[in-house]
């Protein structure tokens, strides 16, 4: 039963969850603000559930329609549906059960949530799908994991939200894009040869290794930004500002490795530091709003 589990929950990556989540989380507690931070357990709950049905579809779809790409790249031969490990039949089930469980899953939150569900479907899976038309590949990807605090925020909020809401929660959205834009762009230089040669796309192709990586650094200063921006508007101090200098540390780090390190590399820059950035964000943005801004230097 294990190796079971462990199979099915390897082959969509759900270790990766850790990247979106943290985002949607922090956005969950600055919308549930005047309860410090908690909508409740069954908001909670509901938001992780929608958090971990969406991400499966998502990847279950990627997996299905990239398989014959995955089986010719030495890099992604080994996956499941290439090896046989897995059967379309069963990538394809799972694919329609999370749908149907992150549709059951919003219906829950609300009826925003439940009329948005479809369109946020189609847009988390319809990113698999831009690598062979589009080298912006990474901006759909970026919308895509964007949908995560924007969900959050939905799921407590609902259509009550106000103008501040609005900027706080679009702000952020923003930020997440340029997050995934910049560390993407970085990940898709270990396939840059096979795009190539196979006609995908990618900025990488497009515009060559050394330009895009200057893009990449530029959209990671622009998301930095805008994360001091949303700390602006909700009003943080101490704690966020101290995370906030925390992150930028790890996006100078993440481009020093990109640069002056071998590809072998790219994985170290990619999971273990956009992991701390995202785990510091939601640490900090939790903090300031249960202790109300606290931390002030007197």
């Amino acid at each position: 039963m294990f190796a079971f589990l462990t199979k099915w929950l390897s082959f969509v990556r759900f270790s990766h969850t850790i990247f979106a989540l943290p985002f949607a989380l922090a956005a969950m507690a600055v919308a549930a603000r005047e309860q410090r931070g908690w909508p409740g357990w069954r908001t909670f709950l509901l938001i992780l559930a929608a958090m971990i049905t969406a991400r499966t579809c998502a990847m279950a779809f990627n997996r299905i329609v990239d398989r014959k790409f995955d089986a010719l790249n030495p890099r992604t031969a080994g996956r499941h549906l290439p090896t046989g490990q897995i059967s379309l039949a069963g990538a394809w089930t799972l694919w329609a059960l999370s749908a149907a469980g992150f549709i059951a899953a919003s219906y829950s939150l609300n009826p925003i949530c439940f009329a948005l569900s479809p369109v946020a479907l189609l847009v988390i899976c319809f990113y698999s799908l831009t690598k062979r038309f589009t080298p912006y590949t990474h901006v759909f990807l970026g919308v895509a994991l964007a949908l995560a605090p924007v969900g959050a925020w939905l799921a407590v909020k609902g259509a009550n939200l106000t103008a501040l809401d609005v900027a706080r929660m679009l702000t952020l959205a923003a930020a997440v894009v340029l997050w995934l834009v910049g560390f993407d762009i970085i990940y898709a230089l270990q396939d840059y040869e096979f795009d190539k040669a196979h006609g995908l796309h990618s900025l990488v192709v497009a515009w060559g290794p050394r330009n895009a990586l200057q893009a990449a650094f530029l959209a990671h200063m622009l998301m930095c930004g805008l994360l001091l921006v949303f700390g602006l508007l909700c009003r943080f101090r101490i704690a966020y500002l101290v995370g906030w200098f925390m992150i930028v540390g790890c996006i100078v780090l993440e481009h020093w490795i990109a640069r002056r390190r071998s590809l072998k590399w790219i994985n170290v820059a990619f999971f273990r530091l956009n992991a701390v950035i995202s785990t510091v964000f939601l640490i900090v943005t939790v903090a300031e709003v249960v202790f109300e801004g606290g931390f002030k230097l007197r």
